[in-house]
């Protein structure tokens, strides 16, 4: 790594409730800080005195829109962590099939460079046991897309399965929340789109006005399988960015 400092991850345990074996755990990343372009930027500058964060920024805007431009006219970019292209979804029927753009779409492959592949192995991984919370998503699925841990559709149900993410409990702040992951603007699902709130799933239409753009889903609430719920709110917030 650039800066040569050893990495480091904690991994907590939650319930693998898909198996016959009671004691099945599986793993989750603590994610430790969520950074954005600007906080790159500002590291970058910290650790070199000599670049400007203005130089930083226009070459990285320059560079970003113009990987899109030629991923967007069919070429395979190797731009930042990982290698980006095309791929299309949908079936043709017949030789001489034209483009649907109600069956066919095009989506982004992406793939993690070397460099990121070898970091990650170097990391150092910590176990600290069971979460506290307990609270996790284990799926997400667009019903009217049909596609999981990717996408929103506007005025579409989405159905999460998981454990201990009912909401329940008298916080205000208790609920299903979307994220914006450029204006940070956050959108909360109204109580009365949420169609099923149960401890393993959870069922919610979209907003119809929900602005195209990626968002990541957490949910608030102070469930607890005992008699009561819990005093404080606990959220979780879900791995996958989703697009609108």
């Amino acid at each position: 790594m650039a800066n040569n400092e050893k990495t480091s991850v904690i991994v907590e345990l939650y319930d693998l409730t898909i198996t016959e074996r009671k004691d099945d755990r599986f793993g989750r990343v603590v994610t430790s800080k969520s950074l954005k372009e600007d906080d790159l930027i500002k590291i970058a500058v910290s650790r070199r005195t000599d670049l400007s964060p203005t130089t930083l920024r226009a070459s990285l805007d320059i560079l970003k829109e113009i990987a899109i431009e030629e991923i967007a006219n069919g070429s395979s970019v190797y731009f930042g962590l990982g290698y980006f292209s095309l791929i299309v979804n949908g079936v043709f029927v017949g030789d001489h099939a034209k483009w649907d753009p109600a069956h066919h779409s095009l989506h982004v492959k992406a793939a993690a460079s070397a460099e990121l592949r070898e970091a990650i192995k170097a990391t150092q991984v910590n176990v600290r046991g069971m979460s506290q919370s307990g609270i996790v998503i284990n799926n997400l699925h667009d019903v009217a897309s049909g596609e999981d841990n990717a996408r929103l559709t506007p005025g579409g149900g989405v159905n999460l399965s998981g454990s201990k993410i009912r909401i329940a409990g008298d916080s205000p702040d208790n609920g299903i929340y979307l994220t914006n992951q450029s204006t940070q603007e956050v959108r909360a699902i109204a109580a009365n789109a949420i169609l099923v709130n149960d401890p393993s799933k959870l069922s919610f239409i979209v907003p119809t006005d929900l602005p195209a753009g990626d968002y990541k889903l957490s949910i608030t609430t102070q469930f607890s399988t005992n008699a009561t719920n819990l005093k404080e709110s606990r959220t979780y917030i879900y791995d996958y960015v989703l697009t609108v």
